[in-house]
């Protein structure tokens, strides 16, 4: 019996000398074992406004429901130029074809690819357009930079290709040169389609519904040194629809159109980062870059 109680001490005793000795390697090959990177971080941005065009003496209650509609505003044409991260990105991309100068006023006009170079870029070299909607003003440019990979939201891209066009009624603002453009795009395989909701187009930049000015237009999101900016484009037209808390005049669900304006307000470091798609005040409210030009800051 005491032999065996031996045995078994000088057993345990080996087990327990073994198992100190996996622990102190285990924590020996633990040590040495390389880190694991983390994940890198999303850029920041530098945002341009670029105002291209303008439209004199258009009604203020085309953009603001329930005003006035004896006052008139001259409407700034514009697109947002966001570099960083090695991506040369457009939000919008402007007009230029002929058919739009038939039917509009247009004043100090110049071709959204050309307006490019007040800020030395080349057509070639954006990256990126980012299409917030359909709309003849925002999406008529999209070819005009050869390079560019064009994101919008799939919806879109479905409804204005195809069953927009089953009834005439269901398609107002969208020209038939744009969405064959947009097709020949696809066919070459530079869309990308934004599928939804609170999605990530490119590091950092996001995309968000609810605005519905056109069927699913869309509005983004952009990291910047300032903070959290908000490019809402037509979603909101002007500095009133949100500081009266009005919904846009053209759009598809006003209720909805007000929630995505809330949204918001949560979404950028601050009210005065959320920019509107057609105000001329947001030319005055930002510091000037170049003729036309101010910086989102």
């Amino acid at each position: 019996m005491r032999i065996q109680r031996a045995v078994e001490t000088g057993e345990g005793r080996m087990n327990r000398s073994l198992a100190s000795w996996g622990l102190a390697i285990g924590i020996l090959l633990g040590a040495s074992a390389p880190a694991r990177a983390a994940p890198p971080a999303a850029p920041v941005y530098e945002i341009e406004a670029i105002r291209y065009a303008t439209i004199p003496g258009f009604p203020l209650s085309g953009l603001v429901a329930g005003a006035d509609p004896s006052r008139k505003i001259d409407i700034a044409m514009i697109y947002w130029l966001v570099r960083g991260g090695g991506h040369v990105i457009l939000v919008d991309s402007g007009f230029y074809r002929p058919q739009f100068f038939k039917t509009w006023t247009v004043k100090d006009f110049a071709s959204p690819a050309e307006a490019l170079g007040r800020l030395g870029v080349k057509p070639e070299e954006v990256t990126d357009v980012i299409i917030t909607h359909m709309h003849w003003d925002h999406a008529d440019g999209m070819d005009l930079f050869p390079k560019a990979r064009i994101w919008l939201q799939k919806d879109e891209y479905v409804y204005y290709t195809g069953p927009a066009w089953q009834d005439a009624k269901s398609h107002g603002g969208v020209d038939p040169d744009d969405v064959l453009a947009l097709v020949k795009a696809n066919i070459a395989g530079r869309v990308s389609y934004v599928d939804g909701d609170d999605r990530e187009i490119l590091p950092g930049i996001r995309a968000y519904t609810g605005g519905k000015h056109t069927f699913a237009s869309q509005y983004v999101t952009v990291p910047t040194v300032s903070g959290t900016v908000v490019l809402a484009s037509d979603n909101m037209y002007l500095y009133e629809n949100l500081d009266t808390h009005r919904p846009i005049a053209q759009t598809l669900d006003a209720a909805s159109n007000l929630r995505a304006q809330d949204r918001m307000r949560t979404l950028a470091s601050d009210p005065r980062l959320i920019v509107p798609g057609h105000d001329p005040a947001e030319f005055q409210r930002f510091p000037t870059v170049a003729p036309g030009v101010v910086a989102i800051r």
